[in-house]
């Protein structure tokens, strides 16, 4: 039987275009045919539906990337409407983690829309299922995957829940940003990944955001302690990456639409207790079921579970930086709301950390040879120049020797 490994493709592994021309050369390799007459067609052909793609696939992804952010700023003010009137935010966290339950299902419509395979949805089931080893999902497999990063999950959808309580969206959002430095360090540390200069930098300079928003109330009362639970989030959400690339590897769509799948049944079956626990300690009053603002809940679950499909299928149709870049933009979008509608004011201080974490974040997507790219680009121009320089030497001597010859100028040997 053929072994599976758990480890399984990347998930941002693109199939490249390879073009293939016939041979020109004869059996013994010695006789050359002429050129068929469409080659230069097939080829203008092949080159136009290259360019296409790529501009369909750029356009794409600058659709999703505004669509990444509107979802996760509708997800963040959503939340700060919903603790109007109901502020019970773990049970929001896992009323929306149970959402994660329908990513296989929708993975598996638009898998059958786009491709129109016969395959029954519980065949797609356990092919994906290979991602928890070559004999499928076991029970004992599904509590010893599952259970850790479900945990994860819920530790940061519950403590970003707890910071919103505490500061404003802006402020929590640009701090969740300091997730893409966490997952740096977390990676060089525990799964040996390239040491980058400029990624320490920008790791320091989301630090150093950290403690500046901590310091704009001083180091005490409720900003204090949003920071700290903002970064909490932070930090669970680069473990919970950092762990599935060490445990998972890169899975493809299918794989992660089942692990997410999983997760949900696992927070539905396992983490129900602890909002009942919640409720009987009066740690969270939840109040009648006619009474929850169920309007609200909706909304959030719905758009949390949009913004995460778009996340992971992003990924896979465009390019993964624009993923990173709209949730980037959710913090000016976030601070547009907070100024025009709920007439935040921001201090220097707060604008000035946001700013540097913003900055460090940007500076975390330069490709890891982005020193040898720009050394190339600079030695290129440095080589035009040059180029250049030397054509203007050799114009202006050939202008010098016409000049001469037009004054009339010619140089008689001597007899």
């Amino acid at each position: 039987m053929k072994k599976h490994s758990a480890r399984v493709a990347p998930l941002s592994s693109y199939s490249t275009q390879v073009l293939t021309c016939p041979n020109s050369e004869g059996e013994d390799g010695s006789e050359s045919r002429p050129e068929t007459p469409g080659s230069g067609t097939s080829i203008e052909s092949w080159s136009y539906n290259t360019c296409a793609s790529t501009v369909l696939k750029v356009l794409g992804g600058l659709l999703m990337v505004l669509c990444v952010s509107s979802s996760w700023v509708g997800t963040t003010q959503v939340v700060k409407l919903t603790f109007q009137s109901f502020s019970c935010p773990f049970f929001i966290s896992w009323f929306s983690s149970n959402w994660n339950i329908l990513f296989f299902p929708i993975y598996y419509s638009g898998h059958v829309f786009t491709t129109g395979e016969k395959q029954t949805p519980i065949q797609k089931f356990r092919e994906c299922s290979k991602l928890f080893g070559e004999d499928g999902m076991s029970l004992k497999l599904f509590v010893k995957r599952t259970a850790p990063f479900s945990i994860l999950w819920t530790l940061t959808n519950y403590l970003y829940l707890l910071a919103l309580k505490k500061l404003t969206a802006t402020d929590v959002s640009a701090l969740y940003c300091c997730h893409k430095a966490f997952v740096f360090l977390l990676s060089w540390i525990i799964l040996k990944d390239r040491f980058m200069g400029v990624r320490i930098v920008a790791a320091i300079m989301a630090i150093t955001g950290i403690v500046m928003m901590a310091y704009a109330d001083g180091f005490h009362g409720d900003s204090f302690v949003g920071v700290a639970l903002a970064v909490g989030s932070a930090s669970t959400s680069a473990l919970y990456k950092v762990l599935f690339k060490m445990f998972l590897g890169s899975a493809n769509l299918g794989e992660v639409a089942h692990f997410l799948s999983t997760m949900g049944f696992f927070n539905l079956i396992f983490i129900s207790c602890v909002p009942l626990i919640l409720y009987f300690t009066r740690v969270e009053h939840l109040g009648s079921l006619s009474s929850l603002p169920w309007g609200y809940l909706f909304g959030l679950a719905g758009l949390w579970l949009v913004f995460n499909i778009l996340v992971h299928v992003g990924v896979v149709l465009t390019y993964p930086i624009l993923i990173s870049i709209g949730t980037l933009l959710s913090v000016p979008g976030n601070a547009a709301v907070d100024v025009l509608k709920h007439e935040v004011i921001f201090s220097v201080v707060r604008l000035a950390a946001t700013c540097i974490i913003c900055l460090g974040f940007l500076l975390l997507l330069l490709p890891e040879e982005w020193d040898s790219v720009i050394l190339r680009f600079l030695a290129n121009i440095a080589d035009k120049k040059s180029e250049e320089h030397g054509e203007e030497l050799t114009e202006s001597s050939g202008q010098t020797r016409s000049r001469s010859q037009a004054n009339g100028t010619v140089s008689i040997p001597l007899a």
